[in-house]
């Protein structure tokens, strides 16, 4: 080494062996992560920080994109100070700005062979070796965080077998037969463009809080996220239609590399998937019929989309008779909704089971019947506030109170739908209720949320043998 500088909690180095190189070292980043080129020589650096103008912006061009740095360089614009010293380093050592900076550290850093760096012994005294990527295996009852020991691995057949459901593009890569059943990978391909598109519309970052969305906004967020896997696979083996008994799936996301587990790693290093791509990887288990594996005659997959919840119009109503008209948001058919009965109502204190919390009571109930009618699980009508939470007893006045923030409660109308039950038939439709969220003191107004619920791609069949 013969150089080593420290500007603004970034440390830059000048390595010997590497033509004078600029590195920068960045104690606070991930394993791995820590060293990054910056310039081939010292007049390359001093050009990109005329250009830059700040050091920040060169050290985090290793996980930025265009857009990404170009706002870098707003944030970082130069103050006078600033200004005044990199005029002087301008005139007197004769050098330009770098024309594109982002385009030659990009370039510098894809074409770099990491393993040259070479660390010392004491490196590795207060910086962990980094994990695994753990071995490759399927069984029948495992999963990919965790395999049974006495389960043997199941025999794996790549089939790499890809086609086009909709807009989207799948492969399923491979296949294991195991001795209780046979195991299906199926695996999604969506560009990295798309994911950051949708990143961005909805500024979510790796540790983003998705309590600050409302309720609504999430239901579009799980309706807009191009790695939601919504299908239910079906398999059929010589003729015979297999079930699946269980699932699990992991999605590698190349926008956010830190997200990534060691178990996605391991898929896409086994499938040679190209990083640079998303994925999401779905994973079902099929018991055979038999008590012993069948010979493989014929195997077609059929994938059924699950219906996606389409959120709809919010509405407010008052009291019976009150009518209000809402629109499929995709179709635009109109629907009437007419209220059948509304009151408010209380949950008896014998409803809840812990002494030592307080739970919310009040609410209100809503009968109604839709025309034209809608099927029974096609719809849905909620609540777009959230219900108070839990909150401890306590008998001191001055004594703290703690809220819980885990628990919710909601209201069943029915065993299969907690939003919409059928009780009756009437002329104008089935009569159905919905149920507010919990209050601890009644709520004037309740503003309510048709949701719609349906498939958007039809049925596929795939032959694999």
């Amino acid at each position: 080494m013969i150089g080593w500088a420290g500007v603004d909690g970034i440390h830059f180095c000048f390595v010997r062996g590497f033509g004078e190189m600029v590195f920068a070292v960045s104690p606070m980043n991930t394993a791995g992560n820590y060293v990054h080129p910056l310039a081939n020589n010292f007049q390359d650096f001093l050009r990109l920080l005329l250009a830059c103008s700040h050091t920040t912006v060169l050290e985090q061009a290793w996980c930025s994109e265009q857009d990404e740095f170009n706002k870098l360089l707003r944030e970082h614009a130069p103050m006078f100070e600033q200004a005044e010293t990199l005029a002087i380093i301008r005139e007197e050592l004769s050098l330009t700005s770098m024309e594109e900076p982002f385009a030659y550290l990009k370039a510098l850093q894809d074409e770099f062979d990491y393993s040259q760096i070479k660390y010392s012994d004491d490196y590795y005294d207060f910086v962990p070796a980094e994990p695994k990527i753990p071995e490759w295996k399927v069984t029948f009852d495992g999963s990919f965080w965790g395999q049974s020991s006495r389960e043997r691995a199941g025999q794996e057949i790549l089939v790499n077998k890809q086609f086009a459901w909709g807009d989207e593009v799948w492969t399923i890569p491979a296949i294991y037969i195991c001795s209780k059943g046979l195991v299906v990978d199926f695996c999604l391909q969506v560009p990295q463009e798309r994911i950051r598109s949708f990143m961005n519309k909805w500024n979510l970052a790796v540790d983003s809080d998705n309590t600050e969305f409302t309720d609504g906004q999430q239901m579009q967020i799980d309706v807009e996220n191009p790695l939601n896997v919504n299908m239910n696979p079906k398999v059929t083996l010589n003729g015979a239609e297999l079930t699946a008994s269980r699932g699990c799936g992991l999605c590698w996301n190349p926008c956010s590399p830190e997200s990534n587990g060691l178990e996605a790693q391991s898929a896409v290093q086994h499938y040679k998937l190209d990083p640079e791509q998303g994925y999401a990887i779905w994973r079902s288990a099929f018991p055979w019929k038999t008590k012993r594996k069948p010979q493989f005659k014929t195997l077609r997959v059929r994938l059924e989309q699950e219906p996606v919840a389409i959120p709809g119009s919010h509405f407010k109503v008052a009291a019976t008779g009150d009518q209000t008209e809402l629109m499929h948001p995709s179709t635009g058919k109109k629907y009437t909704l007419t209220v059948q009965g509304y009151e408010r109502q209380e949950l008896s204190a014998g409803h809840f089971h812990d002494p030592n919390q307080e739970f919310p009571t009040h609410f209100v109930m809503m009968s109604y019947t839709i025309s034209p009618d809608l099927p029974d699980q096609s719809f849905m009508i909620t609540d777009c506030a959230r219900g108070d939470r839990p909150r401890q007893k306590h008998t001191d006045p001055m004594e703290p109170q703690a809220n819980g923030d885990v628990l919710c409660i909601g209201i069943s109308a029915g065993p299969n739908d907690p939003t919409a039950v059928v009780f009756g038939r009437s002329n104008q439709g089935k009569l159905r209720v919905a149920c507010s969220a919990l209050h601890f003191e009644p709520v004037e107004h309740v503003e309510w949320h048709m949701v719609f619920r349906e498939k958007t791609r039809s049925d596929i069949d795939i032959d694999l043998i």
